[in-house]
């Protein structure tokens, strides 16, 4: 008797032994999908493995073939059991996650045996530690001439390449510099295109030399893979927020071990991961100095204003107003940042203090003067400012904190003669015509952009977030200015002697890096120790309380492994999100694929009508 090893895209272990009908033996493969009987109810599973024994007693038979040629080859497979070892997930999970939509949802895929030919027997050529490569690039610009550089050389040796940007807009571009500079057969991966099954089949089959994409196309079913490229390597948005929770340039460390391929990490700031790697030596680290001369940068220390001014609710500094009343003499375009959108960040009852809420995220609605709207930032709730408090009924509702809306109107009354506009988007078109421009980070995406002088205001809001990566995130804020002007910076801040400000004005990138690396050692965070964030959510604030506090228990209770700690327990720092109340469990260890083990092996038989309980591996 024939047995197929099956896992499913659901958060159980595995693998599960179904027994393999006669008629079905001779098509199925490791790497195939089925359909299968799962507690009831006809579910996709993935074949990882066959066997001629099994110690289950009743064997259930699998119910039908959806192919007859794998999907998934040997290296993909082998890809996949390592994610859901290193991020704590199932593989059966971690396999849906490098599969297209159609494939996920049963969809037959015509195609998969004339790919599976074309891409057998496919020679690697070994390519040496040099070629895995941290650019640090201060010019914003200078790594493309070395993307193309390698990918040409890649190419040449009849290998592909696989080339990652944060966002939709990114690739866009990095579509448009490649076609432009190489010939080359170039193909997009985009999880919401319609199309995408049929590109990820173009792939598979062979006709792409280059596959660029988000955080997904780390899995593109390339056999060739010679080279992977991560642009922008530092930015937030390529770490997952869903289950599993990989970021990327783990998965391309796992997969550039695969096929003995090169890796290049770009950066204007680079991650403090990528940075421990190349002071470890595994990856060569390249930093490309600025040809134009670098802004003056002058920090304004806001502890220092006059107290008359405070009491006045001063939002712009008299020196950062100066500067910009000189630069609109100078007819200089001027570039105002706050990373807070709206106008006002707090509404709130002046009788009996009530601030207005989202019911649904019990975090503080954002009014937003254009629409007159009361805004949840987390989720899709709106409502109309009521006229009276709804809990004293006093008739007035003050507003407070500033927005980028409020930004706009205080420079209005400042400077009733330039043209000022509020855009988020590097696209609108009215930036070319504007004397100002206030924008949160969308603009810092775009270093086509070039101002005179850019003001920075309420920076101290990023570096005081309860969040260990607080600082390297203010930081990679500030760098991403320097892309943007040659001229002047303006920062106005509390705390000017922090080394994020220091090493913007000295110029002096090393000074952050070092300090920065040396309080995560002191601290055992990542990169030198891994973070396993066990997340707790439910609609029962006391009952996931509950859940969450006799889980910590259990796990302390269990851990004999001096190499992992179980730290805290507490409410989540945003304790109510969408509906639900979260909870949160802290842990630590040297080994993330050790941690993952352990708990794995706690939370396989922990369960509760109501609550979920998910794992995320270093948080960001």
């Amino acid at each position: 008797m024939l047995y197929a090893k099956v896992v499913l895209g659901l958060p159980v272990e595995g693998p599960f032994d179904y027994s393999v009908p006669g008629e079905f033996q001779k098509q199925i493969a490791p790497g195939c999908r089925i359909w299968v009987d799962w507690r009831k109810q006809k579910k996709i599973a993935y074949v990882v493995g066959l066997s001629r024994k099994t110690s289950i007693n009743k064997v259930k038979p699998i119910t039908s073939l959806i192919d007859t040629v794998a999907i998934l080859d040997k290296n993909m497979l082998f890809l996949t059991r390592q994610l859901s070892q290193y991020y704590c997930c199932s593989w059966g999970e971690a396999i849906e996650t490098a599969l297209p939509e159609g494939l996920r949802k049963g969809k037959v895929f015509a195609d998969a045996a004339d790919s599976d030919i074309k891409t057998k027997g496919v020679s690697l050529v070994s390519t040496s530690a040099e070629d895995n490569l941290l650019v640090h690039d201060l010019t914003g610009l200078k790594r493309w001439d070395i993307y193309i550089s390698r990918i040409k050389e890649v190419v040449n040796q009849g290998r592909s390449v696989i080339m990652l940007l944060p966002d939709k807009n990114a690739v866009l571009k990095a579509k448009e510099i490649i076609n432009t500079r190489i010939n080359v057969r170039l193909s997009v991966l985009d999880r919401k295109d319609p199309k995408e099954l049929e590109e990820w089949a173009r792939i598979r089959a062979g006709k792409a030399d280059i596959v660029m994409g988000t955080r997904s196309a780390i899995f593109a079913p390339l056999n060739n893979l010679g080279l992977v490229i991560i642009d922008e390597e530092q930015d937030y948005a390529y770490k997952q927020d869903q289950v599993p929770h990989y970021h990327p340039r783990e998965v391309a460390l796992m997969r550039v071990g695969q096929y003995k391929a090169g890796l290049i990490l770009g950066s204007g700031s680079p991650s403090l991961e990528s940075f421990y790697l190349a002071k470890k030596s595994k990856i060569k680290y390249l930093r490309l100095e600025r040809d134009k001369s670098s802004p003056e940068i002058k920090i304004v220390d806001i502890k220092n204003i006059p107290p008359s001014d405070r009491k006045r609710g001063m939002i712009i500094s008299r020196y950062l107003q100066d500067g910009i009343a000189c630069g609109l003499n100078a007819k200089n375009k001027i570039f105002l940042f706050l990373n807070r959108k709206g106008f006002a960040t707090v509404a709130s009852c002046i009788s009996c203090g009530l601030s207005l809420k989202c019911p649904r995220c019990n975090i503080n609605l954002v009014y937003h003067f254009k629409g007159n709207i009361l805004s949840c930032h987390y989720c899709s709730f709106k409502m109309q400012p009521p006229s009276i408090c709804p809990q004293c009924n006093a008739g007035y509702i003050k507003y407070s904190g500033v927005g980028t809306e409020k930004i706009e109107s205080e420079l209005s009354r400042i400077f009733p003669q330039a043209r000022i506009i509020q855009s988020d988007s590097p696209k609108n078109s009215d930036i070319d015509a504007a004397d100002i421009v206030i924008s949160a980070q969308g603009i810092i995406r775009d270093a086509t952009y070039n101002f005179d002088l850019i003001g920075v205001m309420g920076i101290d809001n990023s570096l005081n977030h309860v969040d260990f990566h607080a600082s390297e995130k203010t930081f990679q804020i500030l760098s991403g200015f320097l892309k943007l002007t040659d001229k002047k910076i303006i920062i106005q801040t509390g705390l000017a002697n922090h080394h994020c400000f220091q090493a913007l004005v000295k110029q002096d990138a090393d000074i952050f890096y070092n300090r920065e690396m040396i309080q995560r050692k002191q601290l055992k965070f990542p990169p030198y120790q891994h973070i396993g964030l066990l997340k707790i959510r439910g609609s029962r604030e006391a009952k996931v309380e509950e859940v969450a506090n006799n889980l910590f228990a259990q796990l302390t209770d269990a851990n004999k492994d001096k190499g992992i700690k179980i730290i805290s327990v507490n409410r989540a720092q945003l304790a109510k999100l969408r509906g639900n109340f979260y909870w949160q469990i802290l842990t630590r260890a040297a080994s993330a694929v050790k941690l993952s083990k352990f708990l794995k092996i706690r939370l396989k038989d922990v369960r509760h009508s109501g609550i979920i309980i998910t794992v995320d591996i270093d948080p960001i």
